[in-house]
């Protein structure tokens, strides 16, 4: 597993974003998993700025006064799982011959600098092997064949990196307010682990984090990640186009965007004994249709972008195509959106499972978190995952 730093026991996830602080921790009994804390916070604008801390200060005041105020259990454990901005990040699979743990180590970082953007002693690197798809797979499934590829002569390698100065007041922050950092994660990890069930998919999934001021694409196959990108289409770009053209307030807009979204108005129309039924577009529809088509731009250029640079996964295959797109994050929850973006994008669409990973199926929420409001929990659902499940000796 990914990790910028020793993860400790006990730690709870916390979403770190640039107008709000996601807390969650899970428990354990009985090897079953259960919420124990949640809470959201506001940050104020211009604490942080697309990813970097402009007040340390004030930051950790907030992360303070956040995990003494979660709903639930007190947080009695100072150990905490972070996350790091995305839009900082630098994501990539490669490729690496065979060789020993100890050689591999070294290859990394020689290779990692024909994809950083910056040199190696200003960025945190950390690594993983992501092992074949076709190790969890029965060798004779459908459209498989035993084929040499079975033992492939090399390795795939996913690196990460953040440069330093992104991330040491991250580091600062934490321990000024009074925590323990027990790992810090691209929130595009803790999104993979909390929508992917068991971490593992047969053909690539698309998911979609609709935040409040941008929106992530993350391609997970196989085991892994294999793609990131952010855009500044977000979650409050939609209701502020609506407050502007309904003429209403933030608040208002927002909870007209969840309730109506872009459901189509029926009218029914009696035409001599013929009963008709017209579909007609409703307002918010007609306002957010100059930001939908740009995402949807957006998302077509980044899976053709996906397309024609996956020459390469340990896959079955009929593997290389995106099957499937999950949605999280608070803007996954627009009305009609899913339905949309099947429809454009000829790909199945649907909200993803933020507990996936943590309850019994089918459940999909908790009674003190409604599933609607647990989608913008994803990246801490994924977090405090990893802080539950990775605990090593102190």
């Amino acid at each position: 597993m990914l990790e910028f730093l020793t993860l400790k026991p006990e730690a709870f996830g916390l979403d770190i974003s640039d107008l709000s602080l996601k807390i969650i921790k899970l428990k354990k009994k009985r090897g079953v998993l259960s919420l124990a804390s949640f809470g959201e916070t506001e940050i104020k604008p211009g604490i942080i700025r697309a990813g970097e801390i402009k007040d340390e200060k004030k930051l950790a005041e907030i992360i303070k006064e956040a995990v003494k105020s979660v709903k639930g259990e007190k947080i009695k454990t100072k150990y905490v799982v972070a996350s790091l901005p995305e839009e900082k990040a630098f994501l990539q699979v490669i490729t690496l011959p065979k060789m020993s743990e100890e050689d591999l180590k070294s290859a990394v970082i020689y290779e990692a600098e024909n994809y950083i953007p910056l040199p190696i002693d200003q960025v945190y690197l950390d690594s993983q092997i992501v092992p074949p798809v076709y190790n969890q797979l029965p060798e004779r499934s459908e459209g498989w064949r035993s084929t040499n590829v079975l033992r492939p002569d090399h390795f795939d390698v996913l690196i990460a990196a953040l440069p330093k100065k992104t991330v040491d007041p991250y580091l600062s922050c934490l321990k000024s307010a009074g925590l323990k950092p027990g790992a810090l994660e691209i929130e595009s990890l803790a999104i993979g682990r909390a929508l992917i069930k068991n971490e593992l998919t047969t053909s690539p999934v698309l998911l979609i984090d609709i935040g409040a001021t941008r929106t992530s694409f993350i391609i997970f196959s196989g085991h892994a990640l294999r793609f990131t990108s952010s855009i500044p289409v977000s979650s409050g770009n939609f209701t502020e186009i609506i407050s502007k053209a309904l003429g209403i307030d933030l608040a208002e807009a927002e909870k007209l965007k969840i309730k109506y979204g872009l459901e189509e108005k029926i009218q029914i129309k009696i035409k001599g004994e013929k009963i008709e039924k017209e579909k007609e577009k409703g307002k918010i529809f007609e306002a957010l249709v100059p930001a939908l088509v740009d995402l949807i731009q957006q998302i077509k250029r980044y899976l053709d972008y996906y397309q024609t640079h996956a020459f390469h996964e340990h896959l079955p295959p009929n593997g290389k195509g995106v099957s499937k797109i999950l949605l999280c994050g608070g803007g996954a929850n627009l009305k009609g959106l899913t339905d949309f973006l099947s429809l454009q994008l000829k790909i199945p669409t649907e909200l993803g499972n933020p507990w996936i990973n943590i309850l019994p199926e089918p459940q999909k929420e908790v009674r003190e978190l409604p599933f609607e409001e647990s989608l913008k929990y994803t990246t801490a659902l994924g977090l405090a995952l990893r802080g539950i499940k990775e605990k090593l000796p102190l």
